[in-house]
């Protein structure tokens, strides 16, 4: 029964009025009960004797055979609705594919050589290499039919064609592979990534596609999330962008691929502290957002005003992302799961930073979903953040046995998940937070600093943002000072000792 609630689960509130209304038109008798199976699935809190509440008494049977009749047809409307949204070129090259080979079995040649000209046209500006490779099987099955067709250029095409469909290929083994090695610790990412780049033969070079370039620069991302070092893949992926020549092969080809690459490079130079870089590639990112009449502005606005308000707090502009965060249409954009749960986590930061910590406190309890639930959408490391930041919190707002007691959770449901993907930092950092709680140190001495410096390595050129803003609510303590400041104060320090400013200039 779980499957179907959680196929339920994904649907958006407007995908389950739409099958709701499906189901009813459907059903031929009054007393059929998957819309009410339906209503009693769409439930956080499932009852344990549904079969009962259906029928008014034990009715197994009855209830498996119901259930699995809607597992059937959710999974029905979930393809059926995945189809809807599948890429118009894509089908349309299909389509038309599909007429050719009708009409050479009709024996209308001309026409059928006509709209395979047009297919392979879409397919080529949209590198869809596997519609492509049936192309061009197509033209060389009937290519006795045409005397004007130059045989040998789709020969060569055909084979071209052939080396990209096995790049893709090799693509996606790199990812898993890359996949692979992450799910057994913290890999060292240079060399985990050109390893990798070798043993499936892919070089990034001016030849490779823009969406391969695309699926490099996801993976190199995903790898920099996990070990939060992105300043080791800061060099790939420039890189990489200059061999791709990324500005020249954009826009009406590969538009969606361009603007999630703008998102990476953006995110990767803030992540390595260098605002004014990233707030550069956002600009570049909004603008290129309404090209093709705005094709793809809701598709990336989530994600863009996310990482536009990150770079606002440690610009210094805390009160203007408040703002901005505040005035952001949660509802217009639900769907966007990660990026609105990523935007309100990070309001709750902004109101800490402003010291408002009941409103900060407010807001990090609308997230009314299980730590379990956050884990599957978001992963471990969000949820972990999202723990320490209300811990923080209840601790500022002197709710001593609510921190005591959510000290003592984390500490037993984290620190072996922590470990066991060398989250050290994570824990030096809880161990200063729990030293703090319980007074077990004397926190204003020159030791206990020394201690949180040492155990942070917070002074390291690389240190992650978000880590500096952990640190700096301690050493906030330590000194009696305005933690925002005080983390603007270090990010800033930091940043120069990155070389940052010699990177904008």
């Amino acid at each position: 029964m779980s499957n179907i609630h959680a196929i339920i689960a994904s649907l958006s509130n407007d995908n389950k009025k739409e099958f709701v209304r499906n189901l009813r038109e459907r059903n031929k008798r009054n007393d059929t009960k998957n819309v009410e199976l339906f209503r009693l699935l769409d439930n956080a809190n499932m009852p344990s004797d549904i079969d009962v509440i259906l029928y008014g008494k034990p009715s197994k049977g009855a209830y498996h055979a119901l259930s699995k009749r809607l597992h059937d047809l959710l999974i029905d409307f979930v393809a059926t609705k995945g189809f809807d949204k599948e890429s118009s070129e894509e089908m349309n090259a299909l389509k038309l594919l599909l007429a050719s080979r009708i009409f050479f079995q009709q024996k209308q040649p001309f026409i059928a050589f006509k709209t395979l000209a047009k297919a392979e046209i879409i397919a080529g500006k949209h590198s869809l290499f596997n519609i492509l490779n049936e192309i061009y099987q197509t033209l060389l099955l009937h290519a006795h039919l045409n005397t004007t067709l130059d045989l040998q250029n789709v020969i060569d095409k055909y084979q071209t064609n052939k080396l990209n469909i096995g790049l893709e290929e090799n693509l996606n083994l790199f990812y898993a592979t890359i996949q692979a090695e992450l799910s057994h610790g913290n890999p060292g990412i240079s060399d985990t990534i050109n390893r990798n780049l070798v043993k499936f033969n892919i070089s990034i070079t001016k030849s490779l596609s823009y969406q391969s370039l695309f699926k490099i620069l996801q993976i190199t991302n995903q790898v920099a999330y996990v070990t939060r070092d992105y300043q080791a893949i800061l060099p790939f992926i420039e890189d990489a962008c200059k061999k791709i020549e990324a500005t020249e092969r954009t826009k009406d080809k590969h538009l969606y691929d361009h603007l999630q690459v703008l998102y990476y490079l953006a995110n990767t130079y803030f992540r390595i502290k260098n605002f004014e870089l990233s707030a550069a590639y956002l600009d570049t990112m909004h603008s290129n957002m309404s090209l093709e009449n705005k094709k793809y502005s809701s598709v990336f606005y989530p994600q863009y005003v996310l990482l536009k308000n990150l770079v606002l707090i440690f610009k210094g502009q805390n009160d203007e992302a408040v703002r901005e965060i505040t005035l952001f249409d949660f509802e217009k954009y639900k769907n966007k799961t990660d990026y609105t749960l990523d935007l309100k986590l990070t309001l709750v930061v902004a109101l800490f930073f402003k010291n408002n910590y009941k409103e900060a406190l407010k807001t990090l309890q609308g997230f009314y979903h299980s730590n379990y639930w956050y884990i599957e959408k978001m992963g471990y490391i969000w949820v972990i953040q999202k723990n320490l930041i209300e811990i923080l919190l209840l601790i500022e707002l002197d709710y001593m046995d609510l921190a005591e007691s959510r000290l003592s959770s984390f500490r037993r449901k984290y620190t072996a998940h922590i470990q066991a993907h060398n989250g050290s930092v994570v824990l030096d950092f809880f161990k200063l937070i729990t030293i703090f709680y319980y007074k077990t140190e004397d926190i204003y001495s020159e030791n206990f600093r020394k201690k949180a410096d040492n155990l942070l390595n917070i002074n390291s050129k690389d240190t992650d943002v978000f880590t500096i803003s952990f640190y700096a609510w301690i050493r906030a303590k330590i000194d009696k000072a305005d933690f925002y400041a005080t983390c603007l104060s270090h990010i800033k320090m930091l940043s120069h000792m990155s070389g940052v400013n010699k990177i904008t200039e």
